[in-house]
């Protein structure tokens, strides 16, 4: 098979066209947000006037709506990863301002564009430092390099946070879910004036980011009583809770309606109309469904420290070089303390990629990736990208693993990081 052109990612972003950002919001965005009865709350904006860099907060596509509800009248330039070109074409996400790259690996173009848009167009930059839609509404830990980034664009600094947005379109059944109606507002915050930001360190700037880039949605939604009376709740609801916190097996858990039940050992918990979980018998061990995601990354961290895990599965491979899926049969995918490695053939010829715990900061995942252009269902999802590819791998024999191997990507990434620390810290001290 003859190597597809890659895209391009030295071509320089433009300005977001008028035309296509009235109606986008006025079709797509502003009568969903009227709705749901939209307010922003704005802190410190008071003085700040585009350019400046945005930090959002990423839970769902409701997102980008509350993003443009938020910023008004601006329009803005983003850093959009390149599989939104195949979903809404590589035309018109250039045309709405977008900044293409590959999630979590260095594109070294990426800054020299952002700092273009800053000092040629007079609109706010938005970046989702998370990388990701968030898999239970509470947001991630973000990387070092947020406050670099900001000493180097030399602008004002804000951070938007998204209150509603998980649970009008949860990410565990984002396929089945329509948009609930529920109240949406979102919270801009001023972090950082221009001044300050040449003034502050980068990891100054980071402890200010992060003091302020902290939301949990479904604490929001109980907090709020805010009412989901959907008969089909916690359909999916299995994908992120896949270990049942009672017997703890892995891969038996199932959701329907409004039930939650482990196979393995009877258990089962319902979903109140305000986000929390029920057990129908015997102790709630987790109410709050973060608290449960939270307690299955520290079994995962558990199994790395132990030197026990491994996961090895027969996936499907799909490889994104542009905008365009190209099928590549079948491969072998294996994931242990040692790293993350993959056998397949792409293009023709065999292929294999290792990459090491401090070569992979995450994965990406899908559940049920719906693929728009064509019109397919590719089923749960994971996606390993390298600088010149983003290999789609669909999951095969095993049952409810990606987000499993996205904890433990990012747990062995962080153990492997704070080793290497460690081991420079001792050197210099021997030295």
């Amino acid at each position: 098979m003859k190597q597809p052109k890659r895209y391009n990612f030295k071509t320089k972003p433009v300005k977001p066209n008028k035309f296509i950002m009235w109606w986008v919001k006025f079709i797509l965005s502003d009568p969903i947000l009227r709705r749901r009865n939209f307010k922003c709350e704005k802190t410190g904006m008071e003085n700040i006037k585009p350019p400046y860099l945005l930090l959002a907060t990423h839970a769902s596509n409701m997102d980008f709506r509350i993003l443009f509800g938020s910023i008004k009248p601006y329009n803005m330039n983003f850093v959009v990863t390149i599989e939104a070109m195949h979903d809404y074409t590589k035309t018109l996400m250039r045309l709405a301002g977008g900044i293409f790259k590959r999630r979590f690996t260095r594109n070294y173009e990426l800054i020299s564009h952002m700092r273009y848009c800053v000092n040629n167009h007079d609109n706010p930059l938005v970046m989702y430092p998370e990388a990701y839609f968030s898999p239970d509404g509470t947001t991630n830990s973000l990387s070092p390099a947020v406050g670099k980034i900001c000493k180097l664009l030399k602008v004002p600094v804000a951070v938007l946070i998204s209150c509603g947005s998980f649970i009008a379109r949860p990410y565990w059944n984002k396929s089945k879910f329509n948009f609930h109606r529920v109240p949406l507002k979102g919270k801009l915050i001023c972090v950082a004036d221009a001044e300050e930001v040449r003034r502050l360190s980068a990891e100054e700037l980071n402890e200010r980011i992060a003091k302020v880039f902290v939301h949990d949605d479904l604490k929001y939604q109980y907090d709020n009583k805010i009412k989901i009376n959907y008969r089909k709740r916690a359909d999916g609801l299995h994908n992120i809770l896949y270990k049942c916190c009672d017997c703890g097996t892995e891969g038996e858990m199932y959701s329907s309606g409004i039930t939650l039940e482990c196979r393995s050992c009877g258990k089962k918990w319902n979903m109140t109309e305000y986000g929390r979980l029920e057990a129908l018998s015997g102790e709630t061990k987790f109410a709050h469904i973060p608290d449960w995601c939270k307690w299955e990354r520290e079994c995962v961290k558990r199994e790395i420290e132990e030197g026990t895990y491994c996961i090895e599965d027969d996936v499907e491979v799909h490889t994104l070089p542009n905008n365009k899926f190209y099928k590549q049969g079948f491969g072998k995918f294996r994931q242990d303390v040692t790293g993350t490695y993959l056998t397949c053939t792409a293009y023709g010829e065999p292929y294999s990629l290792h990459l090491a715990p401090t070569e992979l900061e995450s994965l990406h995942i899908e559940f049920s990736y719906h693929d728009l252009m064509r019109r397919k269902r590719f089923g749960d999802s994971m996606v390993i990208s390298t600088d010149k590819d983003s290999f789609w791998l669909h999951s095969g024999t095993k049952r409810c693993v990606i987000l499993k191997i996205m904890y433990a990507t990012e747990e062995m990434n962080r153990r492997a990081k704070c080793e290497l620390k460690n081991n420079s810290g001792k050197t210099e001290t021997d030295g």
